[in-house]
Parts: structure tokens; C-alpha cells; sequence
């Protein structure tokens, strides 16, 4: 890992966009790709555990948190490719990645951009894309107010739009709050980041990605419902779903989390016929499983109704069952 040998934080460069990187630890590199607008601090109770048996590496992806806006927006695609750029500039040949919400999102790129990079794969509170089942109508709206973490007294008043689960989680980590407000992130690098999000999916490749992969969704996401997570288990080949009881989006940031231990478990143990967190996860190989969560699942509309007609549209195209 060269470019971060003698400093554990810094900007980091990988052609032409800079990177906030924050590294932790020795050992196997873990990387930790952040959240919409994500500051690494928010995943520090992850960070630090994983960090005790491995070299972590936590990314602000461009336009969020400390990583500067592009003088361009970059589509989800791109930032696949600049992610993989940038594990060239650390030197790392091969890596195991836990992307959380959006950093899922580009951690599936990176899969599918370059798969034998990486040896296994987390996917925290994220979705495929179109063809996934939308927020509720009220995280969607907090989504869509950036400007929020300019202004504390907004920021407040807007919380009660957070799901139970999350909203109970930033009273008892006040810690959480005051690190989005330290750090607010750059609103053209927020809609960017919005932006790519909105206008992807994963849906007609992902079950080309043969990476082993721990899907983890919190039970009561309000952001990224849980069905999304049996969606993505059932989607990529070599998968084991954990949906965790009364947690919400921000299961990651919470160091109660039940994910945290599951983390830890499955990117230290050396095989993962070893690994408790892969051999008690969910295999999803019964399309009714997925049938039963999406019926089950609510969805802001009318991107509900948009996402089902790309859904159909594409198993009667490709005659698979997503």
C-alpha cells in the first residue's frame, strides 16, 4: 500500500479525481466504501473492529465528505472505474470491499468492473437499482434536503422524517450528528452523487458476479427496505443474506449493531466454510422468497410502480427471474 504508507489519512489521487482515504490497522486490505455524502467517521464502530485484523481503508467518494466535487458528474459506472483506479494508486492487488447505501452501489460496479480484485464482498443497507423497491416516502424526502446539514436547526427539525429504528439510533450516538454537521457535504458533490444513484441498476449483470457475497439489511430500513436485500441474494450467485431484527439503514454506524460481529467473522475467517456469519446467513435459491418480500414491502410512489415495470420488463427480455 504505497501511496498510504506514511500518512493513516489523506487526499489521494486516481486519474484526476481526488479521494479522502483513511486507513486503519494491519493486515488484509478491508476496503470501506461510505454512503451518500459519507464521512468515514460515521462508519468508525465498523472501521475500528475491523481494523484489529486488518488493514482498513475507508473512501469518501467524490463529492462527499472530504473527497472534493469533480469538475464533472460521474455516473456510477465511472466511479467503478475510478475506485479501481484508486486501489492502483494504493497498490493494492486484491481486496475484500464492504460497501454501505451507495457504496454498495459502487461496490457492485467494482464487482462487475473487476471481479477478480476482489475476494469477498459486503453489501450493507443497498439495492440493485431500478428494479428494487423504493424508500418510503418520507426517506426519500430526507434524501432529497442536503441543504439540511448546512443548517443545525433544520437538520432538527427534519429528523422526525428518519425511520424508529435510526431516528432512536442518532439520539443515543449524538456523536453521528455532529460529524454530518462538521463535515457538510458540498451540495453540487451531493446531487452528483444523487444523481448516479438514481439513473442505475445492476439488475440485467448482477447475476454474472461470482464474488462471495454478505448481504446485510436492517429489518426496518425505511431507506433501503429489506427486500432489496433478499432481492440481491437471490441475484448474485455465491451470497448469504442476514436481515437483522429492528435495525435500521444505519446498522453500520451503530457499535450495537448485530452486523459488526457477522463483518468481522466473515472477512477474517479463512475459508468460508470456517465462517459462522456465512454458514448461518440465508441462501435465497426460491424465487418466492423474493415474490413474497417485494408484496410485503411498501415503496414511495410512483417510483414503486416505475421500478416493478422495469423489473418485468426485464425478465421478459432476458427470461430470467429477477
Amino acid at each position: 500500500m504505497t501511496a498510504m504508507a506514511s500518512a493513516s489519512d489523506g487526499m489521494v489521487s486516481a486519474d484526476g479525481i481526488e479521494f479522502f482515504v483513511r486507513a486503519r490497522g494491519q493486515g488484509r486490505p478491508v476496503v470501506i466504501i461510505n454512503g451518500l455524502g459519507g464521512l468515514a467517521e460515521m462508519l468508525e464502530p465498523v472501521e475500528s473492529l475491523l481494523s484489529a485484523s486488518a488493514r482498513t481503508i475507508a473512501v469518501e467518494l467524490p463529492g462527499g465528505g472530504r473527497s472534493p466535487t469533480p469538475r464533472r458528474p460521474l455516473s456510477i459506472s465511472a466511479l467503478g472505474k475510478v475506485t479501481n483506479a484508486l486501489l492502483d494508486e494504493l497498490g493494492l492487488e486484491q481486496v475484500d470491499v464492504l460497501g454501505f447505501s451507495l457504496g454498495g452501489i459502487v461496490a457492485q460496479q467494482l464487482a462487475h468492473e473487476a471481479p477478480t480484485r476482489i475476494r469477498r464482498l459486503a453489501l450493507a443497507g443497498t439495492a440493485c437499482g431500478w428494479g428494487s423497491v423504493p424508500g418510503s416516502l418520507e426517506s426519500l424526502a430526507l434524501m432529497a434536503m442536503p441543504f439540511r446539514f448546512h443548517s443545525r436547526t433544520l437538520y432538527e427539525r427534519t429528523a422526525t422524517l428518519l425511520g424508529p429504528a435510526d431516528r432512536e439510533l442518532m439520539l443515543r450516538l449524538p456523536n453521528l450528528s455532529e460529524a454530518r454537521l462538521e463535515h457538510p457535504p458540498p451540495l453540487l458533490g451531493y446531487a452528483y452523487q444523487l444523481t448516479a444513484g438514481a439513473l442505475w441498476s445492476s439488475l440485467t449483470w448482477l447475476p454474472s458476479v461470482r464474488v462471495p457475497t454478505l448481504v446485510l439489511s436492517g429489518e426496518e430500513d425505511r431507506l433501503v427496505p429489506a427486500a432489496n436485500g433478499v432481492q440481491l441474494a437471490r441475484l448474485l450467485p455465491e451470497s448469504r443474506l442476514h436481515v437483522l431484527p429492528g435495525e435500521g439503514h444505519l446498522f453500520v454506524c451503530d457499535p450495537e449493531s448485530r452486523s459488526l460481529p457477522l463483518l468481522a467473522d466473515f472477512f477474517s475467517s479463512r475459508t468460508l466454510a470456517r465462517s459462522h456469519a456465512w454458514k448461518s446467513g440465508t441462501e435465497v435459491s426460491d424465487d418466492e422468497m423474493v415474490t413474497a418480500a417485494f408484496a410485503a414491502a411498501g415503496g414511495a410512489q410512483p417510483h414503486r410502480a416505475l421500478s416493478d415495470a422495469y423489473r418485468r420488463f426485464v425478465q421478459r427480455t432476458s427470461g430470467a427471474d429477477v
